[in-house]
């Protein structure tokens, strides 16, 4: 089999950062997937499960409510090795197209403080794996990055 494209990443070398990281065509459309990196893998602690689970619940909830891109927003999940996030949106799309729209998100989740959408038994399968608080951690050591991104947090590294 061949090896699939986010298995190229060099994970050795990896910030976090916002990366493109591929582009599929649906007949006449493409769809961009974005790498949300919010540790530098294999080198720094990965999210645990309930703050990753609170940032899918913040993150989808203000994606799908963006007056601008909610048509466009396809899916946001987590990675499974617990270092980041997929973003994937409609259009032929780059890193600095997409980073004022994620670090709206990332400020909206770091700023939280409500009760988070969606956790409750009737709405979320496993509505008490939460942890709103590293959530809010998380989203502002993010923001950070966002703020002062430069190109090689932009790129992948080579």
């Amino acid at each position: 089999m061949e090896k699939i494209a986010s298995f190229t990443v060099n994970h050795l070398t990896l910030l976090p950062g916002l990366y493109t990281s591929r582009k599929d065509r649906i007949g006449a459309e493409t769809v961009t997937t974005f790498d949300l990196r919010l540790t530098a893998p294999n080198r720094e602690p990965v999210m645990n499960t309930a703050e990753v689970h609170a940032i899918e619940h913040l993150g989808a909830t203000f994606l799908r409510n963006e007056p601008v891109w909610k048509e466009r927003v396809i899916y946001f999940g987590p990675m499974g090795c617990r270092t980041g996030f997929y973003l994937l949106l409609a259009g032929d799309l780059a890193a600095e197209d997409a980073l004022p729209l994620v670090t709206d998100c990332f400020r909206f989740i770091r700023d939280y403080r409500e009760e988070i959408p969606g956790a409750s038994p009737r709405d979320c399968g496993n509505f008490l794996d939460m942890n709103l608080s590293m959530a809010n951690y998380w989203a502002d050591r993010y923001v950070q990055v966002l703020e002062t991104a430069t190109p090689d947090r932009l790129r992948y590294p080579e």
